[in-house]
């Protein structure tokens, strides 16, 4: 009876060394898969963010072209009227 309790246990024992190594080699495999998953999501992050400033920068850059296309107009049209009341102030016709 002694025998059989303990030859059942070696046997329990072994079983569940041979499921340990596997479950430690399954958690090492996936350890890796989560390796490289995590390498490729930070390599696209880096390269949306890449794309993304690009992009601004142009948004930013053609904003600004046209501001200053604007900005220029406005400055043209007071001038010519603050000219043109100039000329009115001063008594002559245009």
């Amino acid at each position: 009876m002694l025998t059989n309790d303990m030859t059942r246990l070696c046997g329990e024992i072994l079983a569940m060394r041979r499921m340990r190594g596997s479950l430690m080699s399954e958690l090492q495999h996936g350890a890796k898969g989560r390796k490289q998953a995590v390498t490729e999501l930070c390599a696209h992050n880096g390269s949306a963010r890449a794309a993304m400033a690009r992009r601004t920068r142009n948004e930013r850059v053609a904003f600004l072209n046209s501001l200053r296309r604007s900005v220029g107009s406005h400055r043209r049209d007071v001038r010519n009227d603050l000219a043109g009341a100039r000329r009115a102030w001063a008594g002559k016709s245009s």
